[in-house]
């Protein structure tokens, strides 16, 4: 039997590419967008890369849907768990950096050098993270200094559901950037890609997947920003936004839809741009998203009985 009847390939003879087939990441699971479509991903030269899922209405509403549900599990895990969670993430990244390197190079119009640089970056930038799983309640939370026969102990926690749209030009290490403090904080994610250069992001999601985060704690769309944003910032389900993506004109369409239920939004912050992540980041996107929870409790005479507000 010949070499190449066992799928081989003869000396000299040209081999086909295995093209990759990039799709959505939704409650831990790898859909095609729901409407079937696709949209067509070049590199900053326009040389096509690949055929990225156009996520619908539908798809969005899927990834609330399937953030919601792993909300419970995901906020409720002790914080060092999270951590080591999260730690186990970036050990993943680390694995697949040659891969990430050629996508951001791809993606940014960067040499491979600099693209390496940015991966280096971003990997570290997800450690970071990782490490104030267990460390943010001691910065933000304590006990309070209150006049009378009773004391007070506040707590934060996480707001909820989260939309983040992603920078359009720091396709990893501004994704990176924006995702890490959401889930490090407990809270779950719907991220939009950056429509641009989705591809380090639809990537990331296979690392999740393969990871110890449980499905729909972090859940990636790809396609037209506006179209999928505009929904996730009026659904009702939906807890928090940043805007570290979108541009002014989405952005303040975004703040109005979102005041609808009074979510928490999230500006572009000056030192979060798409052209400078490298910045080192501070606590303020693990704040944003966390809510405080104060317990009182008598003391002396008034008796054992307390409360939380």
């Amino acid at each position: 039997m010949s070499k190449e009847s066992l799928g081989g390939s003869a000396a000299g003879a040209t081999r086909l590419s295995v093209l990759k087939t990039y799709k959505l990441y939704v409650g831990g699971k790898f859909p095609r967008s729901e409407s079937g479509r696709v949209y067509e991903v070049t590199d900053s030269k326009g040389k096509w890369l690949a055929n990225a899922p156009l996520s619908s209405r539908k798809d969005a509403r899927d990834a609330v849907v399937a953030a919601r549900k792993a909300f419970g599990g995901w906020s409720g895990a002790t914080a060092y768990n999270r951590g080591q969670i999260l730690y186990r993430v970036a050990e993943m990244l680390e694995g697949r950096r040659e891969q990430f390197v050629r996508e951001v190079a791809d993606a940014e119009g960067l040499s491979k050098s600099k693209a390496a640089a940015v991966v280096d970056a971003t990997v570290d930038r997800w450690v970071w993270y990782a490490g104030w799983t267990d460390k943010i309640t001691q910065v933000v939370g304590g006990a309070n200094p209150v006049a009378g026969p009773f004391f007070n102990l506040s707590t934060p926690e996480p707001t909820g559901v989260v939309t983040v749209i992603a920078p359009q030009e720091s396709s990893f290490l501004g994704l990176v950037s924006v995702v890490a403090p959401v889930i490090a904080a407990g809270n779950t994610a719907v991220v939009i890609a950056s429509e641009k250069a989705p591809l380090p992001a639809l990537s990331l999601g296979e690392v999740l997947a393969t990871s110890d985060v449980p499905g729909g704690v972090v859940n990636v769309l790809s396609g037209n920003t506006r179209e999928l944003a505009l929904p996730l910032a009026a659904h009702q389900d939906v807890n928090g936004i940043d805007l570290a993506g979108a541009d002014a004109d989405l952005a303040k369409d975004l703040e109005i839809a979102a005041a609808d239920n009074l979510k928490r939004v999230l500006r572009p912050q000056a030192v979060d741009t798409d052209a400078d992540f490298t910045t080192p980041p501070g606590t303020h996107r693990l704040t944003t998203f966390l809510e405080t929870k104060t317990v009182w409790h008598p003391t002396g005479s008034l008796g054992a009985s307390g409360g939380s507000y």
